[in-house]
């Protein structure tokens, strides 16, 4: 197996995958330590900072795992495109507004069911924000071979979710982990089609037709999923997305202006792809030289 699958990590997500081992260990040494990290809709009021230390604790050895591995290999593709800075807060905001949004959630469900379960199940895992991540692999590189799936990594975000659905048919504690992977694509996907700022740009978002929220889905259902997006759309985010396009030049008259964003938006999604084959080309690199000299050094024993 090829040593650069274990090499070009980068070190805040190293830091995070700390933060994210280390919390699972507070919860297994003090279990009671849980109510104060967890999403405990009972308790949240006034432990509100749970809405930001849930999605750093995982309950679980295969969830502190799954989550470690997967924030190290997926940071390790997205770090470098969007910059530390601006990772660390996609992380923040899309961890913070899905604690939220699953917090109203099953304060929704208790009110609806009066089942006490909602108000006292303890709510935590990064899976929201790997969810997310999924979403920034989609808009970066969408086109790229998964040669294991033989699938594009545009389909990630979509397949994860349907797989996530299909097994709470069969899982009695879904909501401790559904509404998060479901609110983490949703609002990963918000905050890179709307409110991810581009410093070579000055704009903000991605409004191109591969990025739309159709595209998620299978191509004969885009024809359904468009109206129903655009109501969502104007409900959630009013006129500022209207508004806020037409400032930016996205159009003109009904007409795309020239090297508006869109444009911009296939030239990052290039630079993506180029990054990613730089990144595993040096990777090659030093696995090849690491190997070459192993093999001077058993050469000189010998």
């Amino acid at each position: 197996m090829s040593m650069n699958m274990y090499t070009g990590f980068t070190r805040l997500c190293k830091g995070l995958a700390v933060v994210l081992v280390g919390g699972h260990i507070i919860v297994q040494i003090l279990p009671s330590a849980l109510s104060y990290l967890a999403l405990i809709p009972a308790k949240t009021i006034p432990f509100a900072w749970n809405l930001i230390t849930a999605g750093y604790t995982e309950q679980t050895v295969y969830g502190a795992i799954i989550s470690t591995i997967g924030l190290i290999y997926l940071g390790k593709l997205l770090e470098p495109i969007w910059g530390s800075r601006e990772f660390l807060k996609f992380i923040f905001i899309v961890n913070f507004l899905t604690s939220v949004f699953v917090f109203i959630t099953t304060i929704s469900l208790y009110y609806i069911t009066r089942l006490e379960i909602y108000l006292y199940m303890p709510i935590s895992g990064f899976q929201g924000v790997l969810s997310g991540f999924l979403v920034g692999i989609k808009q970066i590189m969408p086109d790229q071979e998964l040669a294991i799936l033989k699938l594009k990594a545009k389909w990630l975000p979509s397949l994860a979710l349907l797989f996530s659905i299909a097994i709470s048919f069969f899982t009695a504690d879904s909501v401790s982990y559904l509404p998060t992977i479901v609110f983490g694509t949703y609002l990963g996907w918000i905050y890179l089609r709307y409110w991810q700022k581009k410093p070579e740009t000055k704009l903000k978002g991605d409004p191109s037709d591969e990025f739309s929220f159709s595209s998620f889905f299978p191509e004969f259902l885009r024809p359904v999923i468009d109206p129903i997006a655009t109501v969502f759309e104007r409900m959630l985010c009013g006129r500022r997305s209207e508004t806020s396009n037409e400032e930016r030049g996205y159009t003109l008259g009904g007409s795309m202006l020239p090297g508006s964003d869109p444009i911009e938006a296939s030239r990052r999604r290039e630079r993506g792809a180029r990054a990613l084959e730089e990144r595993l080309a040096a990777e090659r690199l030093a696995a090849g030289k690491k190997a070459e000299e192993s093999e001077r050094d058993v050469s000189d024993n010998v």
